[in-house]
């Protein structure tokens, strides 16, 4: 099979869809490789190493023209759209319950659409979103850490706190991948660490975790409340896979939050978990809204993007080669995980909570 690594072009993204190292497993597998020059630039890895690799270095317009399989980090933008056609299977994070306009030009343009966020293993994890999730929950805390200083529009308050005063109260919502993450960061740092969570077996799974380092508490309403707006620092971990996320901070909670408060929404990728949460970049990353400063960078793994790739690979490379081996359409049906993320085929919806 022909396999395509496309260059990223969303502003501040510097991960790339496969390493070298994966490269020459799909080549001594028998596949060709096209790779965009300069795609593994931002992420340390020259267009040398590719070609050593065995693979073929194409500009942008070959690298979707002959791609069977087009594998890509981020989901394709407006100026990529005309890109997109029938023949075409996509392999990336899409996100697609935040973005009708992809969502449109997908099914318009008859691409298989593949997103790494919603497949599933054997027991039901996302082990192509995880190695993210890793890594944004752990940003999350180092990015909410930085904004709480009083120069960067925060309240002010050391996360560690200091001698005699008391740190920083850090409440992470949703106790999955990134709000274990974040949390653990957070407990390294010396914060205050409360993570919620609605599912009781993921409350005793994180109690036996964090042991007294952290307070785990069941999620309701009126504990997400008092928490929250005791809050020097929220990370917003929720995701219900493949749909919006939830809006837990409605207009109320969020006037009720402390002033110079940050909120760090790592869900901003299928919405945001607050009411007035909107995408932000790295390069304009915040904006303040009833007193607490919103972080909504909506590609956070993209700030590291040499941990970033190498833990995207090592993930991917499996699917991908079952992917090139077996065919698109033999390797999901063979593959019921593989399949739950198949997001568009031949024009329509094919996962239930997206449609």
């Amino acid at each position: 099979m022909i396999v395509g690594v496309a260059r990223e072009i969303k502003p501040a993204e510097g991960r790339v869809a496969l390493t070298p190292a994966g490269a020459a497993e799909l080549t001594r597998a028998g596949h060709a490789v096209l790779v965009e020059r300069g795609a593994g630039s931002g992420a340390h890895f020259a267009d040398a190493e590719y070609e050593s690799a065995g693979a073929e270095l194409v500009g942008v317009a070959e690298v979707w023209e002959r791609s069977e399989l087009l594998l890509k980090v981020k989901e394709p933008i407006e100026p990529e759209f005309g890109y997109l056609r029938d023949g075409l299977a996509l392999f990336t994070y899409l996100h697609l319950a935040a973005a009708p306009a992809l969502t449109e030009a997908l099914r318009e343009s008859g691409t298989l659409a593949i997103a790494y966020e919603t497949v599933v293993d054997a027991d039901g994890a996302l082990p192509l979103l995880a190695p993210m999730s890793e890594i944004a929950g752990r940003l999350a805390t180092q990015a909410g850490a930085y904004f709480m200083q009083a120069p960067m529009g925060g309240g002010g308050t050391l996360i560690g706190g200091a001698p005699g005063v008391a740190p920083a109260r850090m409440v992470v919502i949703g106790g999955g991948a990134v709000g274990t993450h974040a949390a653990r960061v957070g407990v390294g740092m010396g914060a205050d660490v409360t993570v919620l969570d609605r599912d009781l077996r993921r409350v005793r799974k994180l109690e036996e975790y964090f042991g007294p380092s952290a307070r785990v508490l069941a999620s309701d309403t009126a504990t997400l409340t008092e928490q929250v707006a005791a809050a020097d620092l929220v990370v917003g971990a929720v995701l219900i896979p493949g749909a919006s996320a939830p809006k837990l901070i409605d207009a109320e909670l969020l006037a009720a939050m402390r002033p110079g408060a940050v909120l760090v929404d790592v869900a901003i990728d299928q919405g945001g978990c607050s009411v007035a949460s909107r995408p932000t970049t790295h390069g304009d990353p915040v904006f303040a809204a009833e007193g607490v400063l919103h972080y909504c960078v909506a590609n956070m793994p993209g700030a590291v993007p040499a941990t970033s790739t190498r833990a995207l690979t090592n993930a991917t490379l499996p699917y991908v080669l079952r992917l090139a081996g077996l065919g698109i359409e033999p390797a999901l049906d063979a593959d019921p995980g593989l399949a739950a993320g198949l997001n568009v085929r031949a024009g329509q919806l094919a996962h239930p909570a997206l449609a």
